[in-house]
C-alpha cells in the first residue's frame, strides 16, 4: 500500500506543539493587506504584504528556517517570486516574496477552472457561437475552436490546460452567462479560498490593467483545484486529440481531430528539459508584462510539494521549469528538517462552519471525491500513464475553545507515476 494511500481518509491527532499554529494561517483577518487588492503590480516588493498564512510570509526577500541537516536553497534562483509548500499539511517550507502582486498570465486558469469546472457536466455538448469567441485579446494563445462546431465540455477543459487556449476559456465563459459573470464568479471564489492578492480582470489571464495575484494566492488555488478530479485530469494530460473541422468527403460528413500536447514543459518534456520524477500537473503561463509564471505539483516517497516560480529575471529557455525543478529538489531534500515560514490558509467557510466539510471548497468528511487513478483519451491520445494526483478529502476544521484546530489533513488518493510510453 502506498503512503498515499494510507493516508487517504486518515484521522490525524492534532496537538498544538506538533503542527504549525493555526494563529499564524487564520488569525489574519482579511484586512490584513497593506495594499488595495486591485492596486497596480509594484516594480519591487513592497516592505509591507499580506500576512495572510503567516508574519513571515509578509516580508520581502527570501523566508526560510533551516534546521540540523536541511540542503541550503540553490544560489540560481532569480524569479521575483517563489513559493515550496506541501500539499497535504499546507506548511510553506520556503518562500521569496510570497505575497508579491504581480501578474499571473496562464497560471490564472487555475481559478478559472476552479470556479467553472462543477457547473458543467464534462459530456455537455456546446455548438460554437461567433460570440462566443468575441473580445479575446490580441496574440492570444489558443487551441483550435472553430465556429459552428460542436465540442464537449471535456474537450474544452482539455484545450484550457494543455493549450492554454483563450478560445476554449471564453466558449467556457459565453457557457457561463459571459465574461463579465465569469469574472464575478472567479473573484468571489478566490475571495472564498482566501486568494486576497488576486484581483481578477479577465478570465484567461491575457495582461490586463491591475490584474494581479501571487506566488502563495496561485499555490492555495492549485491546491484547492487538485481536490477535483477533473481539474487533476485535465492537468496532469501529455496529449491527446482535439476534435477539428467537420469535412465532407463523398458525400459524407466527417469530423476530423489533431494531436495538442500540454505546454507544461516539466510534465510534456522538451530540448532541454526532461520530465520531472513525479510531476503531476499544473498550469504554465507566459505574456509580456507577466513573465513566465507556472505553479506545479509532483510527489516523491509519499510526500507531494506544491511549487510556484512567477517570472525569473534569467529569460533562458524554459527557465521557469528549471527554477521550478531546483525548488522540488530542495523541497524533497528538505522535508521534515525546516522549520515552516507559514502556512496555506483554509477557505474562509471553513473558519465559520463548524459542521465538517461545510466548504464548498472541500468535499465533506468520509465522502472523498474519488481515489481512482485517472486516464485520459484511452484511445487516440496519451496522457502518458497521467497522474491521478489530487487531494481529494478536503480540509475538516473544527471550532473549538475559540480556536480552529485542523482536525484532518488534506488526504489524497493513488499517484499513478507518469510512464513514458514507447
Amino acid at each position: 500500500m502506498s503512503a498515499l494511500k494510507k493516508i487517504a481518509g486518515r484521522r490525524l491527532p492534532v496537538a498544538s506543539a506538533a503542527v504549525l499554529s493555526l494563529s499564524l494561517a487564520l488569525s489574519a483577518p482579511a484586512s490584513a493587506t497593506p495594499q488595495s487588492p486591485s492596486a497596480s503590480p509594484s516594480a519591487t516588493p513592497p516592505a509591507g504584504m499580506s500576512t495572510i498564512g503567516g508574519a513571515q510570509l509578509g516580508r520581502p526577500g527570501t523566508q526560510v528556517n533551516l534546521g540540523d541537516g536541511a540542503p541550503v536553497l540553490p544560489k540560481d534562483l532569480t524569479a521575483r517570486s517563489w513559493i515550496v509548500a506541501d500539499a497535504e499539511s499546507g506548511e510553506v517550507l520556503a518562500a521569496h516574496n510570497a505575497h508579491w502582486r504581480l501578474p499571473p498570465a496562464s497560471t490564472l486558469k487555475m481559478l478559472f477552472a476552479d470556479t467553472l469546472l462543477p457547473k458543467f457536466p464534462k459530456t455537455t455538448e456546446h455548438k460554437v457561437d461567433p460570440a462566443d469567441l468575441a473580445g479575446m485579446g490580441e496574440g492570444s494563445s489558443l487551441v483550435g475552436v472553430k465556429e459552428g462546431e460542436t465540442y464537449t465540455v471535456r474537450d474544452l477543459w482539455l484545450g484550457v490546460f494543455l493549450r492554454s487556449g483563450n478560445d476554449a476559456v471564453h466558449v467556457l465563459s459565453a457557457m457561463n452567462d459571459g465574461v463579465p459573470q465569469t469574472v464575478k464568479d472567479m473573484q468571489a471564489h478566490a475571495d472564498e479560498l482566501q486568494a486576497l492578492d488576486t484581483h481578477v480582470v479577465s478570465p484567461d489571464g491575457y495582461d490586463a490593467k491591475k490584474q494581479v495575484s501571487s506566488a502563495y494566492d496561485l499555490t492555495l488555488i492549485a491546491r484547492s483545484g487538485m481536490q477535483k478530479k477533473d481539474f487533476r485530469e485535465y492537468c496532469s494530460t501529455v496529449r491527446t486529440q482535439f476534435p477539428g473541422e467537420t469535412v465532407k468527403k463523398k458525400g459524407k460528413k466527417t469530423r476530423t481531430s489533431f494531436e495538442i500536447q500540454n505546454t507544461n514543459r516539466l510534465l510534456s518534456g522538451d530540448s532541454d528539459v526532461t520530465p520531472y520524477r513525479g510531476i503531476a500537473g499544473v498550469k504554465n503561463g507566459n505574456t509580456t508584462h507577466a513573465g513566465a509564471t507556472f505553479t506545479g505539483v509532483a510527489e516523491r516517497d509519499g510526500r507531494v510539494l506544491l511549487v510556484t516560480v512567477m517570472n525569473p529575471e534569467k529569460k533562458d529557455h524554459n527557465e521557469v521549469y528549471k527554477e521550478t525543478a531546483r525548488l522540488f529538489d530542495w523541497g524533497f531534500g528538505a522535508a521534515g528538517k525546516v522549520t515552516p515560514v507559514g502556512e496555506l490558509v483554509a477557505p474562509k467557510s471553513a473558519r465559520t462552519n463548524a459542521t465538517p466539510g461545510a466548504s464548498p471548497s472541500a468535499p465533506a468528511a468520509g465522502k472523498e471525491e474519488s481515489t481512482e487513478p485517472v486516464a485520459v483519451k484511452k484511445s487516440g491520445g496519451s496522457t502518458g500513464m497521467g497522474v491521478a494526483l489530487g487531494i481529494a478529502g478536503g480540509l475538516v476544521v473544527l471550532l473549538a475553545a475559540g480556536v480552529f484546530l485542523v482536525h484532518r489533513r488534506h488526504p489524497l488518493p493513488d499517484l499513478v507515476r507518469r510512464r513514458t510510453r514507447p
